[in-house]
Parts: C-alpha cells; sequence; structure tokens
C-alpha cells in the first residue's frame, strides 16, 4: 500500500509541477518535497527532481526560438559560455553538499524562492526602473562586466538549487536593459536549459539522480505541461500565483519542522 502511495504522491507532484512551469513556475516547490517525503535524500531528490522537469525548459526555449535575443552588452556566445560555466559550478557544489548540511538549507531556499516568486513583478519593475537609471551612466566595458558576472551568480544558483531561477533571470534581463517580454522570456527558458542539462549530466556522473522515479515523474510532468497550459487560459493569473506562493510557504513550514 506504501508503494502505490509514494507512487501517487510522485506522479501527481510531477504532473502539478509540470502544469505550474508551463504557466508561471514554481514546479520545484512540489517535486523536491514530495521525493523526500518518500524517502530519498535531499540532495539526491534536488538532482532527481530537475532531471524529471529538464524536458519544460527544453520545450519552453524552442518554443521561443524565434524571439530570443542576448540582453544589452552580451552576447549570445557569452551568455551561452557563462551560464555553462555556473551550471557546472553549482551542480559540483551540489556533489560535495552533505544531506544533513542540505537539509538546513533547503528550507530556507524554498523561502527565498517563494519570496522572489511572490515578489516577482515587482522585482521586474524595479530591475527596468533602475536599468533605465543607469543606462546613460554605464560604460560599455562596464556593463558587460556586470552582465557576466550576474549571469554567473544566477547560473551557479540554477544549477544548485532549481526554485525561483526562472524570477531572477527576469530580473536580471531587465536590470541589463532588456525589454521586449518575448526575448526575455526565450532568453530565460534558453538559460535554464543550457545550465540545467550541464548540471544533470554532472549529477549522473556523480550518481545523485534516481533514474526510475526522475523518468516516470519527467513523463506525469510532460502530460501536466501540456494539459495545465491548456486549462491555465480559462483561470485568473492572480489564482495561479497566489496557490505557488502558497504552495512555496507550507512547503518551506514543512521543511523546517522536519529539520
Amino acid at each position: 500500500m506504501e508503494f502505490f502511495s509514494h507512487w501517487g504522491l510522485l506522479l501527481a507532484a510531477a504532473f502539478v509541477a509540470g502544469a505550474l512551469n508551463s504557466v508561471a513556475g514554481g514546479g520545484s516547490f512540489l517535486t523536491l518535497p514530495a521525493l523526500v517525503f518518500t524517502g530519498v535524500p535531499p540532495v539526491i531528490a534536488n538532482a532527481t527532481g530537475t532531471v524529471a522537469l529538464f524536458p519544460g525548459y527544453v520545450a519552453g526555449a524552442w518554443g521561443f526560438r524565434e524571439d530570443m535575443q542576448p540582453p544589452p552588452g552580451l552576447s549570445m556566445r557569452a551568455v551561452v559560455i557563462t551560464s555553462l560555466i555556473g551550471g557546472m559550478a553549482g551542480a559540483a557544489l551540489l556533489l560535495v553538499t552533505p544531506d544533513a548540511v542540505f537539509r538546513k538549507v533547503v528550507p530556507w531556499l524554498l523561502l527565498a524562492a517563494t519570496a522572489m516568486f511572490a515578489f516577482g513583478p515587482q522585482l521586474r519593475a524595479w530591475a527596468a526602473r533602475r536599468s533605465s537609471a543607469q543606462a546613460p551612466a554605464c560604460s560599455q566595458p562596464q556593463s558587460h562586466v556586470k552582465g557576466l558576472l550576474g549571469m554567473l551568480v544566477v547560473a551557479v544558483y540554477g544549477g544548485y538549487f532549481n526554485g525561483g531561477l526562472g524570477i531572477l533571470l527576469l530580473a536580471l534581463f531587465g536590470l541589463l536593459g532588456q525589454t521586449q517580454l518575448n526575448a526575455m522570456n526565450g532568453m530565460k527558458n534558453l538559460v535554464s536549459a543550457l545550465l540545467t542539462a550541464i548540471a544533470v549530466a554532472i549529477y549522473a556522473v556523480g550518481g545523485l539522480v534516481y533514474w526510475k522515479q526522475a523518468l516516470i515523474m519527467m513523463i506525469a510532468a510532460t502530460l501536466g505541461g501540456y494539459i495545465g497550459a491548456r486549462v491555465a487560459r480559462k483561470l485568473p493569473a492572480t489564482w495561479i500565483r497566489w496557490g505557488i506562493v502558497v504552495t512555496g510557504l507550507v512547503m518551506s513550514v514543512l521543511f523546517f519542522l522536519r529539520g
């Protein structure tokens, strides 16, 4: 009975996570806790959940392929290379993080990701205002260096812990002066796919992935992504956003209690 309840929880979590990611993000708020609650060690749960949601990033990047443009001050090559290096560094950091330490860090990461998601619109608006105010004062070399450093920091975070990555990327692109929403979303999905791909490869080599759970959850997440995109068109965006915020807060509290 426990076997079926565990697999039912993982399938349901992956399905809903895929649906959330297709419309607003926040899927890792469900996949990570579900894996941990079914007995998967926290570090492996983080890696396995990332693998399960990886196809969604690739599909999103492909969907925006015609709109992709790097933010001002950065070339596409610089974005790609920095994303891969940062994703590699973040994944390597996860490899050497003991489960006991990661268990202590997870609630804070979930809470931070939930806050970023909740205040995402304000964060992006602040980044856009700051970008416009500083644009005349910034030289091209300074803008390039700041852009590379920002990309590197966010990519390391994404390779280590995926939650809230999309919000961070959109805020960073706004801060760098990018204004076209489709271009920002396209780059967000591309960077997410790139750093997740390299992170997944490192997780696999390091033995951090439970492949049975990852592959079955991947199927459920892909199906949830398609159905979620169809259903979300009929739901108010505010409901979806606050549903994700509440989920993130509940999961954070549960992990604090378990810690």
